[in-house]
């Protein structure tokens, strides 16, 4: 069998028994490279494996992993060693992680570990001893929501948190900053005085719902405009989404 032969059988091999551990619950053992139970895939010390890791809930890494891993959360221990591409919500880092990571929440970096390469996180923890020498950048907010509102032709409508919301673990409310555009059929404005655009405002004012679409009474049945967010690092959402405004007669909205 050929090196890459053999590392797309591991790797068909590990994302289906990370996938059916967290289905069924087995137990297996095979020659001390790995166990699983329950979602988690363990890698023995002493063991190098190449191979590309899916659908763990948990891994765990004694040994050596080099491939592309993505698992809910990573623990490397003391001795173990990480290389290649990493997608986690959190890891736990007391042996060597290398390579492009993006860790969504919090990356915890012990007193004895070492964290390189090109590195995205939510949050970050470096223990006294602990290494990082890496290209770090913090991980953008996340636009969630069902972008969809209804307004009554005319009037305004409160926007909440609901309609349009910013995920963003490394920032309050107040840092994540959203700038309007191509606003069709109205504007936005704070609930305090509706008759002012703005140009800008906060997931705290979304939260307090002090943000209000205002409609300008025109005949169209839609409206809409865009949305940006940016955190207090300067990091966006991405490309623009759009949040649909349905116009509606009489008392519906």
């Amino acid at each position: 069998m050929t090196a890459d032969a053999g590392r797309k059988f591991l790797t068909q091999r590990f994302e289906r028994r990370c996938a059916d551990s967290m289905r069924e619950n087995p137990r297996f053992d095979e020659e001390t490279l790995v166990s699983g139970n329950d979602g988690l895939l363990r890698v023995a010390a002493d063991t190098t494996l190449s191979a590309d890791i899916r659908n763990c809930r948990r891994l765990e890494v004694l040994g050596a992993i080099d491939g592309d891993v993505v698992a809910d959360e990573v623990v490397v221990h003391e001795g173990g060693r990480l290389s290649g591409r990493l997608r986690t919500n959190a890891a736990d880092v007391m042996g060597v992680v290398e390579g492009d990571v993006i860790v969504r929440d919090l990356i915890a970096i012990r007193a004895n570990g070492s964290v390189s390469g090109d590195v995205r996180y939510g949050r970050m923890s470096l223990e006294p001893g602990g290494e990082l020498t890496a290209k770090v950048k913090n991980v953008p907010p996340e636009l969630v929501g069902d972008f969809s509102v209804s307004v009554r032709r005319g009037h305004h409508i409160v926007i909440t948190s609901e309609d349009v919301a910013a995920v963003d673990p490394d920032n309050a409310a107040h840092e994540l900053v959203y700038t309007p555009s191509d606003v069709r059929g109205g504007y936005l404005a704070l609930v305090s005085d509706t008759t002012r655009p703005v140009t800008s405002f906060t997931q705290a004012d979304l939260n307090e719902k002090r943000v209000a679409f205002v409609h300008n009474g025109g005949p169209d049945r839609a409206a809409r405009f865009d949305i940006v967010v940016h955190d207090a690092e300067g990091a966006s959402s991405g490309k623009p989404r759009t949040v649909d405004v349905t116009v509606v007669d009489g008392a519906g909205a």
